[in-house]
């Protein structure tokens, strides 16, 4: 499984949104950052009540200059019930994420213990990509518990620009290990 790496060219990413639209990261023009949000898909509860506090505090990211997308590998069918049963109308949703993409995010990925599943899906992941399209933050979960807190994002958010704080973890541990052997 591959990893992307903080202050280098976030992996590509493009989805199909439930509006018919396509949304590609390459083609965002945030003031600050890209939050994207990787959620499990329609049969997770936590999924629901994570979006669902987004959606409350998605006012507050855009003020801050941050544009968000959520997407799963739901197919549209599903990814349209997460929208009109969950109440999640403030940002994008793309839907059918794709194995090679998500292999180049890094995501984990399950086969269903449920016949609620999609047979296959992604573990949770939440990303922050700076508006040069280099990625800043990374959060990767094999579980669907343990997220970040999306108030603790949206906190650090001012922080981070006000200080010019970069992006950490750019040093590559296998690169490290081998100068050290």
């Amino acid at each position: 499984m591959s990893q992307p790496m903080p202050r280098q060219k976030a992996p590509d990413l493009t989805v199909a949104l439930v509006d018919g639209a396509d949304w590609s990261l390459d083609a965002q023009t945030p003031k600050a950052f890209t939050l994207i949000v990787v959620y499990r898909g329609f049969h997770c509860g936590i999924c629901k009540t994570y979006l669902q506090e987004l959606e409350t505090l998605s006012e507050a990211f855009f003020s801050e200059g941050v544009e968000i997308l959520a997407v799963s590998a739901d197919p549209k069918e599903r990814a349209e019930k997460a929208i009109s049963e969950w109440d999640v109308k403030s940002f994008p949703i793309g839907y059918d994420l794709s194995f090679e993409t998500a292999a180049d995010w890094g995501l984990y990925a399950s086969a269903a213990r449920k016949e609620a599943e999609t047979p296959r899906f992604f573990e949770p992941g939440l990303f922050l990509v700076d508006a040069q399209g280099l990625l800043y933050f990374t959060s990767v979960q094999n579980m669907p518990f343990a997220r970040p807190a999306l108030q603790d994002v949206l906190a650090w958010v001012p922080k981070v620009i006000a200080n010019s704080i970069p992006a950490r973890g750019e040093l590559d541990v296998s690169e490290l290990s081998k100068a050290n052997a």
